[in-house]
């Protein structure tokens, strides 16, 4: 390139000079030579400068293809100095599309749902929650109408309300709800939020079942002892019926009592640490402790059967808690089986070294469409019946929650006419020899 300039500028004073001397008279006047040297080399001057003019702006048309033209003068600094302009901007550039790139994964990131629409109801972008949440696809529905591909009759009318300042909720055919949001930002664009609120839904509607549980199961017996009260108080009672009123009594009271404690008892499971699996006692002194209860319990009406050895078996966690689960299920046992029917209680080595400890009956069994919901709290299959025999219907979900916090389960097989079996399962970190 350089070297193109200097023959140009020596092809530009050689006309300059030699031209004049060649031109029929015009050699013999000095002036009109000057001048026409001065001419010559004013339009060579010019093609150079045009010629170098054009070699930039073709150079700048494409400045990342083509390498910068040496040109020399004061082109060479305009260069350098488009150069470092063109390198700035580009850092820029490349700092703006990281500091892009890391905003959008952080979004990507998000729990919740992030949707961008333009002006007409647009998808703009979206990330992948909101994608999942609304059945959509991240790339091929952008530039769609969303009225068109989430026809959800209130999320039509919460979007074209233009009122958003309360959060929508919106059930999904899948059985999930979502909560949305909706904001302005920029000129007429939106942004949509979306959050699952499934998990969040189904506490709070447990949480009322709860509540509504316990208000029913205390309202009976209070409503009892009340009656009993006025009727002592208002008629002449002989001492026969007086006692018979009174046992009535304790019993109403001893229900409600029963229920506290059971509350009280799946209150302080779920709000406790798991146990450590460092604190060891023997199995087999709590097996003579439940066997006891349970004999006790029956009054003679059933038939047990027993392991025949000692285990010689040691669990880990709190002993108290494995003894109320044992207790809950012979007492379950006792209370459903028929007299002069068999329960048993039996141990089994697991293959990955846990244990398994089952309460087996032959009573009437329970349907299976009844067992998934067996643990859940105040769940009866006969309350009638339940109530009789004095359940408080907590029994089995203060089983299951004490075989989870000591990392087991509970285990629940049953077929009617045929009896049923319950199993605790005991992780193999907490069992060991004694």
């Amino acid at each position: 390139m350089r070297g193109l300039q200097a023959g140009l500028a020596l092809l530009i004073l050689a006309l300059a000079v030699l031209l004049p001397l060649h031109l029929p008279g015009v050699a013999d006047s000095a002036w009109l030579s000057t001048s026409l040297a001065a001419a010559i080399t004013a339009l060579g001057w010019g093609l150079l400068g045009t010629w170098r003019v054009r070699a930039l702006l073709a150079w700048l048309r494409q400045p990342r293809e083509r390498a910068a033209p040496v040109l020399g003068g004061a082109f060479a600094e305009l260069i350098y100095r488009i150069e470092r302009l063109l390198d700035g901007a580009r850092r820029d550039a490349e700092r703006e599309r990281l500091r892009l790139q890391n905003f959008l994964s952080a979004i990507e990131a998000s729990p919740n749902g992030v949707l961008l629409l333009d002006a007409n109801e647009q998808i703009v972008w979206l990330n992948s929650q909101a994608a999942d949440h609304f059945g959509l696809h991240p790339e091929r529905d952008l530039m769609q109408r969303i009225t068109n591909l989430v026809r959800h009759p209130d999320f039509v009318r919460y979007l074209q309300s233009n009122q958003y300042q309360q959060m929508l909720t919106v059930p999904l055919h899948d059985g999930r709800s979502l909560a949305l949001t909706l904001r302005h930002y920029g000129e007429g664009a939106r942004l949509l939020l979306s959050q699952d609120v499934s998990e969040r839904e189904r506490t709070e509607a447990m949480r009322r079942d709860f509540v509504a549980n316990v208000s029913h199961e205390i309202r009976t017996p209070l409503a009892a002892l009340t009656g009993f009260v006025e009727t002592m108080a208002t008629l002449p009672l002989q001492e026969g019926e007086r006692a018979r009123v009174l046992e009535l009594m304790r019993q109403q009271s001893q229900r409600m009592q029963s229920l506290v404690d059971d509350l009280l008892t799946l209150a302080r499971l779920e709000g406790s640490p798991r146990p450590p699996a460092d604190a060891w006692w023997s199995l087999d002194d709590l097996l003579d402790l439940v066997q006891a209860e349970a004999q006790g319990l029956s009054a003679g009406r059933h038939e047990f059967v027993w392991p025949q050895a000692r285990t010689g078996l040691a669990l880990a966690g709190v002993d108290s808690e494995v003894h109320s689960a044992l207790t809950n299920l012979l007492s379950n046992a006792v209370r459903y089986t028929p007299p002069q029917g068999c329960i048993s209680l039996s141990l089994e080595r697991l293959e990955d070294g846990g244990l398994q400890l089952s309460v087996q009956d032959n009573g009437p069994g329970i349907a299976a469409e009844h067992l998934p919901r067996l643990t859940e709290r105040f769940y009866r299959v006969d309350g009638s019946r339940s109530r009789a025999t004095g359940g408080t219907g907590l029994g089995l979900s203060i089983v299951k929650h004490i075989c989870q916090r000591h990392g087991g389960q509970l285990r629940i097989e049953s077929e009617v006419g045929r009896g049923s079996r319950f199993s605790l399962c005991w992780p193999a970190n907490r069992v060991r020899s004694a």
